[in-house]
């Protein structure tokens, strides 16, 4: 089961459901009029941009959890560029920039000197793309992992690097069409073989708390931020948050995407301590990875002008790996 409350959604006559009839502490952050609103209007984020969505959610809960009192680490990425055009800025709490790859390294250096100074009130959360966190900063972060530096983490996955023109990433998958695996020759796109899980790389190294999670679930999101924010040492948080510029899709299809990652088997959503699965978010309408893949222009070379059934079906085994290895399936206990 999820880290989620379970929350029985109530019919009220108009097509809403929900919030209304909870009590202000079983509400979603996001229902909360007080809410820090840690991402605040201005930015120049793409309609529909998964990132900003992720950021919004995961620091707000942060906040809310931590009473206010959080520093934000920020690596070089979308995420910086869109938020921050000098000199203006979108974020309101302390936040830093750092290079691209650095970011774990300043946000562990934020977290020795507050304890240094002896203030354990103040907590502080690092975030990056994947590309900052699979690619240039993997050396950082495992640094910061393998010390156990009182950090929360945050990888925001939109599978390659959006910000400088989407080009491939250790988190682009099999078959994705970018600017640097463009679509062409025997097997167009990115390289099956490649790549890199980096939940499964933060759980090898034992840390506290590993978890996954998509901008489709945002009580689940901010379940396990709470968590985290409840536990000391080094954390990692890893939000998919589709890119409707580098996938080819909708501006209003973001969630959907997200959804259908998570119900195909791609993206596994599950939580880990001290490297081992404690729960997982069970696919409850299973859907064929095809269903996932169409609506991506990333993808459009897999059906037209003709069909490549073998490139699906490697896809599809995939993903089938990922619900028996974490279990996902509802009539099945997490492994």
């Amino acid at each position: 089961m999820s880290a989620a409350q379970q929350v029985k959604f109530y019919q009220v006559g108009s097509h809403a459901a929900g919030n209304r009839l909870l009590g202000p502490q079983a509400q979603s952050d996001q229902a909360d009029p007080d809410r820090s609103n840690a991402l605040t209007s201005g930015h120049r984020a793409c309609q529909g941009c998964g990132e900003a969505l992720g950021a919004r959610y995961v620091l707000d809960a942060a906040q809310r959890a931590a009473g206010g009192k959080v520093i934000a680490v920020n690596a070089t990425g979308c995420l910086e560029v869109f938020s921050t055009p000098y000199p203006e800025t979108s974020w309101q709490l302390p936040w830093l920039h750092s290079l691209f790859g650095n970011a774990p390294a300043v946000a562990a250096g934020v977290a020795a000197a507050l304890r240094a100074k002896g203030r354990t009130d103040i907590r502080v959360v690092g975030q990056g793309g994947d590309g900052g966190s699979v690619d240039i900063g993997l050396g950082c972060l495992s640094g910061m992992f393998e010390r156990n530096d009182d950090v929360l983490y945050v990888c925001y996955d939109n599978e390659a690097y959006m910000n400088t023109g989407v080009q491939r990433s250790g988190a682009t998958p099999p078959a994705a069409r970018t600017a640097t695996t463009q679509a062409v020759g025997e097997e167009p796109g990115a390289p099956f073989g490649q790549g890199k899980s980096l939940p499964l790389i933060a759980m090898a190294h034992e840390i506290p708390y590993v978890a996954t999670a998509t901008v489709a679930g945002l009580r689940d999101l901010e379940a396990k931020v709470h968590r985290a924010m409840g536990m000391r040492g080094a954390r990692y948080l890893h939000v998919l948050v589709p890119c409707p510029l580098g996938w080819g899709t909708a501006s209003c299809d973001t969630v959907r995407m997200a959804r259908l990652a998570e119900q195909s088997g791609l993206f596994p959503v599950f939580e880990a301590e001290y490297g081992e699965v404690t729960d997982v978010t069970p696919i409850r309408r299973r859907v064929p990875v095809e269903e996932y893949l169409r609506p991506q222009k990333r993808y459009a070379h897999l059906f037209t002008p003709e069909p490549d059934p073998k490139a699906v079906a490697r896809i599809q085994r995939a993903a089938d790996r990922n619900i028996a290895r974490f279990g996902l399936l509802e009539h099945q206990e997490a492994s």
